[in-house]
């Protein structure tokens, strides 16, 4: 029997959609499915609902439940982390003191102020849930959901001798999405795609194997298709390559869609994606979903019918691949650049293919990635990088630095008001960072 732990089991749609994918592999279906979570609310909601899979599909596997992480990780083969460091109440600052000097945030979770000061908080308490599974179980598959993504997993990766990776969704879900849009079936599909999280491209992009590109720039001459994804779109009609992240997030990486409130208007208020870059989305989401949230669970909880299929997500098929029957598994992950990616920063964190097998994880090397691109997302790594460097030393100008270069603060501020920024959400978060208050 193979165990795999989920800290951060509290995340349920993340636990329980991650859960029903992995018993719908037979080599992994009797495996003990260790939950663990400090909130125990959320921890039984989790449990209950990897009971409700299990029982719903008839499979011999068994759900823990405990809020002790040594316990939880206690021979385990597989590791997902899904925590939030904090609640609204404490990462409201990083979008709310940002608007105070003129910068719009949309999401705030993956760079830029918001996902810099984000990634300060979450840092320590990652690295201890890694120093456990280093001690506790150090050959096991941990597989990291928890943003922001890139700093994470270049720290962790630094920092910690592990099998670790970080995976995203936007990747295999943009690519349904554009195949969506020329009428192509999934499976027909194939691409290359790299760069580092929330701002990878499709290098190549084919249907049947051929060049896919001419119908997708057709299909973005439609206005329902150019209006589902508007910044996307722009991006991709002005520097040929398609992005794997949604027009909200991409609008925070760049100065060229939130500079006012008339290009917010124009490219982030309107569309028919998901978010199209409203200010604020993910914070007011968490605050209205917290009177609505537990009787959305129940709701689930309480169905007599629920789907077994299973979903689009890596991390099952990666641990059927190390672990399961060993079928070899392709997909995107997040892992430091040394020999991937020759025009990104050595040591980086980057977004490149990868194979699980039975021997681990294996990265792919890409190459030299195209000039205009690789201005975009050298800048945005090379500040990841020095924010990472900053956490590690507790060097606060190397923060100031990392945002003073950030693409969205330099449209809007001079580098004193870059300073007088950073100070002040510094101070927002003194109890929380005490290794920058000396």
């Amino acid at each position: 029997m193979k165990k795999i732990a989920f800290i951060g089991a509290g995340s349920f749609e993340f636990t329980r959609d991650l859960v029903r994918d992995i018993l719908t592999f037979k080599a992994l279906e009797d495996c003990e499915l260790a939950l663990m979570d400090i909130d125990g609310q959320r921890l039984d909601y989790s449990r209950r609902a990897c009971e409700k899979i299990i029982e719903a599909g008839g499979y011999p596997a068994r759900a823990t439940a405990t809020h002790d992480r040594v316990q939880a990780l206690s021979g385990a083969d597989g590791v997902v982390i899904t925590i939030l460091s904090g609640g609204p109440s404490i990462f409201r600052t990083d979008i709310e003191i940002p608007e105070r000097y003129g910068i719009d945030i949309c999401v705030g979770d993956t760079r830029g102020p918001s996902g810099i000061f984000r990634f300060l908080r979450t840092a320590p308490i990652m690295l201890e849930i890694c120093r456990d599974i280093e001690r506790i179980c150090p050959d096991a598959i941990v597989l990291n959901y928890t943003n922001p993504m890139a700093m994470l997993c270049r720290y962790l990766q630094g920092e910690t001798g592990l099998h670790i990776t970080g995976l995203c969704h936007s990747v295999q879900g943009s690519a349904q999405m554009l195949a969506r849009w020329i009428g192509a079936d999934i499976d027909d599909v194939t691409y290359l795609c790299a760069g580092i999280n929330h701002q990878a491209f499709y290098l190549t992009f084919e249907n049947k194997g051929r060049d896919a590109y001419p119908d997708i720039r057709a299909a973005v001459q439609r206005p329902e298709i150019y209006n589902e994804e508007i910044v996307r779109n722009e991006m991709f009609l002005h520097l040929g390559y398609f992005s794997t992240e949604s027009s909200g997030h991409n609008s925070e990486y760049n100065p060229w869609f939130r500079k006012n409130k008339a290009e917010i208007e124009r490219y982030c208020t309107h569309g028919t994606g998901w978010n199209p870059g409203e200010h604020a989305y993910i914070l007011k989401e968490y605050f209205n979903r917290q009177e609505t949230w537990q009787r959305e669970i129940q709701q689930w909880l309480d169905e007599k019918d629920i789907s077994l299929e299973r979903g689009g997500e890596y991390a099952a098929q990666i641990f059927n691949a190390v672990f399961g029957d060993h079928t070899p598994f392709a997909f995107n992950g997040n892992v430091r650049n040394f020999g991937l990616i020759d025009s990104l920063p050595d040591g980086c964190c980057v977004e490149v293919p990868a194979l699980a097998d039975t021997t681990g994880i294996h990265a792919r090397r890409v190459g030299t990635l195209p000039a205009q691109l690789n201005l975009l997302i050298s800048n945005s790594a090379q500040c990841e990088e020095m924010a990472v460097m900053g956490c590690i030393s507790g060097n606060r100008d190397m923060i100031y630095h990392a945002i003073l270069f950030d693409p969205l603060t330099a449209s809007q501020l001079d580098m004193a008001g870059t300073r007088r920024m950073v100070d002040e959400m510094f101070e927002a978060n003194k109890a929380l960072l005490p290794q920058f208050f000396h």
